[in-house]
C-alpha cells in the first residue's frame, strides 16, 4: 500500500506543479494584456480614441489660430478706419438739417447706418488683439498723405473743411456735402486697397473688400448728383 501511494504522491505534485506553471502563465499573459490595453492594443473596441481626437484637434487649432491671425497692417488699418468712419458719421448726421436733396439725405443715412456698426467691429478686434484703439500717424504709409486734411490721413477732412460744411445750407450744402464725402470715400478706399495688399487677417481684409465695393458704388451717386446739381 505504500508503495502504491509513494507514486500517487509523486504524481500529485507534478500535477501541482504543471497547474501551478500554467496559472502563472495565465497571469502573465493577463498582465501583458492590461498592457496593451493602455493605450498599445488598437485592436481593442474603444481604444486609441483619445490619441486620434488630439491628433484631429490640433490641426483644428493651427487653423483658427491662423484664420485670427493679424500683423501691424492689419491692426493700422483698424486704427485708421475707426476715425475716418467717425467723421463720416458726423458729416452725415449735418445732412438732416441742412441738405436739401432727397438723395443725399438717403445716402447720408446709408452712411451712418453702415458705418456705425463696423467702428464697433473694429473697436472689437483692437481690443482682442491687445491693441489700442488709436495710434500715432504714419505718414510713410500707402494711402497717407493724400488729402489736406490736418491728420494727414487720406480723404480726412479738415477743421476748415468741417466748418465749411456746417456753416452751408440747401443745394450749397449738397454740393459741399458731395464733394467732400467722395474725397472721403476715395480716401477709405485707398485704406482698404491697402488693407487687402498687406493685411494678413482673414476679416480684416474682408470688410476691406466690403469697404471698397460699397463705397466705390456711392461714390459714383455722388458724381451723379453733382452733375444734376
Amino acid at each position: 500500500m505504500n508503495s502504491i501511494k509513494r507514486p500517487l504522491n509523486r504524481a500529485g505534485r507534478r500535477r501541482v506543479a504543471i497547474v501551478g506553471a500554467v496559472a502563472a502563465g495565465a497571469l502573465a499573459l493577463a498582465a501583458c494584456g492590461n498592457d496593451s490595453s493602455s493605450g498599445k492594443d488598437h485592436s481593442m473596441p474603444g481604444m486609441d480614441h483619445g490619441g486620434s481626437s488630439s491628433a484631429k484637434a490640433s490641426p483644428g487649432s493651427s487653423e483658427s489660430s491662423a484664420k485670427g491671425a493679424f500683423k501691424d497692417a492689419d491692426v493700422k488699418f483698424a486704427q485708421m478706419m475707426i476715425p475716418h468712419h467717425q467723421q463720416a458719421i458726423e458729416m452725415a448726421k449735418l445732412s438732416g438739417s441742412r441738405a436739401s436733396d432727397k438723395e443725399i439725405k438717403e445716402l447720408s443715412a446709408a452712411i451712418d447706418k453702415a458705418q456705425g456698426p463696423e467702428i464697433k467691429t473694429l473697436q472689437g478686434w483692437l481690443k482682442s488683439w491687445g491693441k489700442p484703439e488709436s495710434a500715432p500717424m504714419d505718414h510713410s504709409m500707402p494711402g497717407m498723405d493724400h488729402g489736406s486734411g490736418h491728420s494727414g490721413m487720406s480723404g480726412i477732412m479738415s477743421d476748415k473743411d468741417m466748418a465749411d460744411l456746417k456753416a452751408s445750407k440747401g443745394t450749397d450744402y449738397d454740393k459741399k456735402f458731395a464733394t467732400m464725402m467722395t474725397a472721403h470715400h476715395n480716401g477709405a478706399i485707398s485704406m482698404a486697397e491697402d488693407e487687402q495688399k498687406n493685411g494678413r487677417n482673414v476679416d480684416a481684409k474682408k470688410l476691406a473688400g466690403a469697404i471698397i465695393k460699397g463705397q466705390t458704388a456711392e461714390v459714383e451717386k455722388f458724381k451723379k448728383i453733382l452733375d444734376r446739381l
